[in-house]
């Protein structure tokens, strides 16, 4: 598979950046008095998520639902988006390391389910952690779900991304942790790989540096 690869696709949550979902609900908890089971049901049946971060709700629209969702108007848009951010962690230098790397043998491109308070924040992290200013100053193309109004695993955004990328299926590798996201990516006959703790992106991709 190596010798046939020139594309290189990255996704961002626990591929590149460190993340724990449930955080999020956890702290819009701690926000409203609420369990967090009970706010992780409002949010489901609603698909505040989804509807962000395929941009059908802008930043401005997805604060105000979470106002009204669980009650309080009053909440300043920092309490929210902190909250929001809750669930991301940290990007281990030796990541970005590696990707710096990739660069000198393939064209690099990130895909991701985000939204627009997310990304901003993972660009802070990412500075004060390596000094790079932005996700665009590592990939060639950035495919942001929120940007694109549609989301993994639809098929749509994979021919999307090949499209846009000048890419052929065949010569791409697309590395993601979630199973149904790597099965669509396969089946329209991207190589893929399954990213799985405890292992990372630097224990998969070794052979690519060497």
């Amino acid at each position: 598979m190596k010798e046939q690869i020139k594309n290189i696709v990255f996704d961002l949550g626990d591929v590149i950046i460190n993340i724990d979902v449930p955080l999020a609900a956890k702290a819009f908890a701690e926000l409203s008095g609420q369990e967090a089971t009970a706010v992780q049901d409002v949010f489901k049946d609603v698909e505040i998520f989804r509807k962000f971060e395929t941009g059908t709700l802008s930043a401005a629209g997805f604060r105000a639902y979470v106002r009204e969702l669980l009650v309080n108007p009053d909440w300043e848009d920092h309490l929210i988006d902190t909250a929001w951010n809750a669930l991301l962690l940290d990007i281990p230098p030796k990541r970005i390391e590696l990707i710096q790397n990739l660069r000198q043998r393939y064209r690099l491109f990130l895909l991701s389910n985000t939204s627009s308070i997310h990304v901003e924040a993972v660009n802070k992290i990412l500075y004060q952690t390596t000094g790079v200013e932005q996700l665009q100053d590592l990939f060639e193309q950035v495919f942001l779900s929120y940007e694109m109004g549609v989301m993994k695993p639809d098929a749509a955004i994979y021919q999307r991304v090949l499209q846009e990328g000048t890419m052929q299926a065949h010569e791409t590798l697309f590395l993601d942790d979630n199973a149904d996201n790597i099965a669509a990516a396969a089946a329209l006959g991207i190589q893929t790989i399954h990213v799985q703790k405890p292992f990372t992106i630097l224990d998969y991709l070794a052979d690519y540096v060497s």
